[in-house]
């Protein structure tokens, strides 16, 4: 009977351990998803951190491209930008050009204003542009896209008179009535507007970019003002080395025939004798309310041309020669390097808005300097493609208002790190006025977003995927 007793006992003793197992395993599972989702939570955070590391690498990498850039652009200056010579694009390496892992461009504009996708590369002469400071209304109401009410906005913003003739009031600000010290003050200006500054070229970098917009279905860029003006124009009258140029309206006979000798000119003891006698018609004892003076550098070439001088002997004395006392001259345009829009706005500000004759002069100088460019030693050739009885030709003599020589240069340099990262873009205005390569103004136009153009896009991921 006890046996029988203990095996029913046995029989009826409660299962409840393997519930009890069954409960630990789930409370172990449950912790190991617990623990494989902080596993794969703090596996993800590294991975966006690294990734977040590999790009502020990038853009370090890239920040010191465009230092070093900026430091090659002052080096171009230095050795190709003597004497108010503008560098040509092949004389240096102006894009993808390798810092360490990182590489920079430089853009620039297109000389030939080709309608071209992708951008192009080199230096942007400042001497192309108008001067906001020192170009009369008429010049600047006649650049694309401005107009009469904005033009007259920009000269009661550096007028020096006081008198508001604008409400700012509404705007919580009062006009400069000063020069302006940046081109990008233009947006304080009264009735400034994105349309009229930047145009179609929303990241200004001279190309119809896929995502700007052709608004007037044209199929090419319309850029705004700031393409075509600048506050940078000044040309010393000076060398390199601080010594005085010859001025021409009281230089003696003696001076300029040892000037001629010195440059080379054919025939100096007459080339000097003919330019004596155009300042001083009654010959040494000319009275001084008698004494001719040149209006400026191309009144003095034309002079030149007239009095028989080659193209070679007025390039010789060139750089060594000037028509004014002042230290520096502003203002003035480069007509070697300025564009058929600027010249033409120029030539009809002279012209008192006669379109036409503007428009057809700006396209002969244009032809000129493409078909003659060995011509364009010296300002004499403007003479040469428009002629003698040009109105234009004798409107720009009677001014000091055009140059062949530049000496600021916009740098906009555009970078990127290791495996294409990191897009940096900064733009450096350079000065070389007084002989040496000096930084002017630097600006962040990395907010403008990628400026290099889907061909250098592709060519970066093409490389970065090989």
């Amino acid at each position: 009977m006890k046996l029988q007793h203990t095996t029913t006992n046995r029989a009826r003793r409660p299962s409840g351990g393997g519930r009890s197992r069954g409960s630990v395993l789930i409370i172990v599972l449950w912790i190991c998803i617990g623990l494989v989702s902080v596993a794969l939570y703090f596996t993800n955070s590294m991975s966006y951190e690294l990734r977040a590391a590999d790009n502020r690498v990038s853009g370090l990498a890239a920040d010191q491209s465009i230092e070093g850039a900026a430091r090659y652009v002052g080096y171009i200056l230095q050795n190709y930008a003597t004497n108010g010579a503008v560098p040509d694009s092949t004389q240096f390496k102006c894009e993808a050009v390798p810092v360490g892992d990182a590489k920079f461009w430089l853009i620039g504009r297109d000389p030939a204003a080709g309608n071209s996708t992708d951008p192009y590369f080199g230096l942007i002469d400042e001497g192309s542009k108008l001067n906001l400071n020192y170009a009369s209304t008429n010049a600047l109401l006649y650049l694309p896209n401005m107009t009469a009410d904005f033009a007259g906005a920009i000269q009661d913003w550096r007028g020096t008179n006081g008198t508001q003739s604008l409400d700012y009031t509404s705007l919580g600000y009062l006009p400069k009535y000063a020069p302006f010290e940046t081109e990008d003050e233009l947006r304080l200006v009264y009735g400034a507007t994105s349309d009229l500054l930047v145009g179609e070229d929303l990241n200004l970098n001279g190309v119809l970019d896929p995502n700007e917009k052709d608004l007037n279905g044209n199929g090419e860029l319309d850029p705004g003002l700031l393409e075509y003006t600048t506050i940078y124009t000044r040309e010393p009258n000076f060398h390199s080395d601080g010594s005085s140029l010859t001025n021409m309206d009281t230089a003696t006979v003696s001076q300029l025939t040892s000037l001629f000798r010195d440059d080379n000119v054919s025939s100096p003891d007459t080339r000097a004798n003919a330019i004596f006698a155009y300042t001083h018609p009654g010959g040494p004892t000319t009275p001084a309310n008698q004494i001719k003076t040149f209006h400026g550098i191309l009144d003095f070439a034309i002079v030149c041309r007239q009095a028989n001088m080659t193209d070679n002997d007025i390039a010789n004395i060139y750089n060594d020669v000037t028509t004014s006392t002042n230290a520096y001259a502003y203002g003035r345009v480069n007509v070697n390097t300025a564009g058929v829009d600027v010249l033409a706005a120029l030539f009809e500000g002279l012209n008192n808005g006669n379109q036409q004759t503007a428009d057809a002069d700006a396209q002969t100088l244009i032809t000129y300097r493409q078909q003659n460019p060995g011509n364009l030693g010296s300002i004499a050739w403007v003479y040469d493609a428009l002629g003698s009885g040009n109105a234009t030709l004798t409107s720009l003599r009677a001014g000091d208002y055009i140059t062949t020589k530049s000496f600021q240069f916009t740098a906009d340099i555009a970078a990127v790190g290791p495996f294409g990262r990191g897009f940096r873009r900064v733009k450096f205005v350079f000065d070389m006025s007084d002989g040496a390569p000096k930084i002017l103004y630097r600006q962040d136009l990395g907010r403008l977003g990628w400026a290099l153009g889907e061909k250098a896009r592709q060519t970066l991921l093409a490389q970065n995927t090989q």
